[in-house]
């Protein structure tokens, strides 16, 4: 009688625990809504991808050349979609169940405790390494529409003070404070109006500067050494890897929308990437090779910053610059809110609520800003996040997962092409790093600490 009662309090135990976790996870951001539809998922994956990495595309044309610069870009793209379909596949890959955190499918391939390690430092450095690049961007664009607006009139404001004008008042702490992914679905809307705007304003205005260009462009490699030269090259691998950044969120996002046997969320998700590498392909060959063929060589890191007129288009383009990545952070913060707030609650026992998240995500919204404020080398740190954080989980962890989890035919089509992308993500991620490291210690010799 004893041992049945025993037995009986220990069931119930773990049910109220059971319930406990239930509503923990439906009040976390990724799982508390999922009613999104395909327009959703191409929101968010446009706002995720056209963002500070596309202004830094003729930038590293400038350092790759015509030749391999073109070669760069459409390879990634084609790479990129494939093991973003790869994603999308392997969601319900396993019947009954739902991989709706990037780490979890990792767990679920090489093991609870191996997939988290493996997944999870690569996933923060990427979410967070893009909302600092944002913050900077933020700070940039601001700073050179206040330029254009004053024409030489106004005191001049350190880049310091315009990346703490960009972020400390401004939404990012109210937006913040959304409970989900489709509470922000307007927002990746609004965003992902201003991305393609600015981008066809940044085109249109450098080809035509470059049709009307009164002296010869040079598109010679931007380094001055051979040293020079090879480094940036690989910076510049980092650059465009930095572009394609949905891979870390697409589980996510894809977490929000129904799915039932007749119906799996897969479709729709697929639907939405699709129209968005319609949109990501319109901006980002017409950026690149627009910007590159205007200015050459000479471009700046952000190719916004170079073009000067018109005045009031540029000066317009760099403030939707500064709406889109105050909503694009929005995106890579989401997931980030949801770690915070899962090991708060379920590990040190913090009692879920709007306290809770006021402090978390406010305290998360002001270190990405204080590290951007600290460390604001664009080209460096696009070229360094790109191919340390992005490179692995954009190019060959996916296709690393799918070898072992679909097992196809060895030296089948399937099998090389998986192959393939992986021996070239895994040299994009060593080249790529070393060079945005050495880009970041060059602009550090020249950099006064908050100037």
């Amino acid at each position: 009688m004893e041992e049945y009662v025993k037995t009986l309090k220990g069931r119930k135990q773990e049910e109220r625990l059971k319930n406990v976790n239930l509503d923990v996870d439906n009040w976390l951001p990724i799982k508390s809504s999922r009613t999104a539809k395909w327009s959703y998922s191409a929101f968010h994956n446009v706002t995720a991808m056209v963002g500070a990495g596309v202004l830094g595309l003729p930038f590293a044309m400038s350092q790759l050349g015509w030749g391999l610069g073109t070669v760069a870009i459409v390879m990634s793209f084609v790479i990129t979609l494939y093991t973003l379909w790869q994603l999308v596949e392997m969601h319900e890959m396993v019947p009954g169940k739902r991989f709706d955190r990037y780490h979890e499918l990792g767990q679920h391939v090489f093991g609870e405790r191996l997939g988290l390690w493996i997944i999870l430092p690569l996933q923060i450095i990427v979410m967070a390494g893009t909302d600092i690049v944002y913050m900077v961007t933020g700070g940039q664009s601001l700073r050179k529409a206040h330029d254009l607006i004053c024409q030489g009139r106004c005191t001049d404001i350190r880049l310091t003070f315009w990346i703490m004008i960009f972020a400390a008042p401004h939404p990012h702490f109210v937006l913040s404070q959304l409970p989900n992914f489709n509470s922000i679905s307007a927002v990746s809307g609004a965003a992902a109006v201003m991305s393609l705007a600015y981008s066809m304003i940044a085109f249109v205005t450098s080809a035509v500067k470059g049709a009307n260009a009164t002296t010869a462009v040079d598109y010679g490699l931007r380094g001055t050494t051979t040293a020079g030269q090879a480094f940036g090259m690989l910076s510049a691998l980092g650059t465009v890897s930095f572009t394609y950044a949905a891979h870390n969120v697409v589980l996510e996002i894809q977490a929000t929308m129904p799915s039932t046997q007749e119906k799996p969320s897969k479709k729709p998700m697929w639907r939405g990437v699709v129209a968005a590498y319609a949109i990501v392909a319109l901006c980002y060959f017409s950026v690149a090779f627009a910007g590159y063929y205007a200015f050459g060589s000479s471009v700046d890191p952000n190719v916004l910053i170079t073009l000067e007129k018109p005045r009031c288009l540029i000066a317009a383009a760099n403030l939707m610059v500064v709406i889109h990545v105050i909503d694009g952070y929005q995106v890579f913060a989401m997931p980030m809110f949801d770690m915070i707030e899962t090991l708060l609650v379920k590990k040190h026992k913090f009692t879920p609520g709007i306290g809770l998240r006021l402090i978390s995500q406010s305290a998360y919204v002001a270190v990405t800003m204080s590290i951007g404020i600290t460390f604001p080398f664009f080209d460096g740190l696009l070229g360094f996040f790109g191919g340390f954080g992005f490179a692995p989980t954009t190019y060959f962890i996916p296709c690393i997962m799918w070898l072992m989890l679909r097992k196809p035919k060895k030296y089948g089509l399937s099998w090389f092409m998986n192959v393939i992308c992986i021996v070239i993500g895994v040299l994009l991620t060593l080249v790529s790093s070393v060079g945005g490291l050495r880009q970041i210690i060059l602009d550090a010799k020249n950099y006064k600490l908050y100037s």
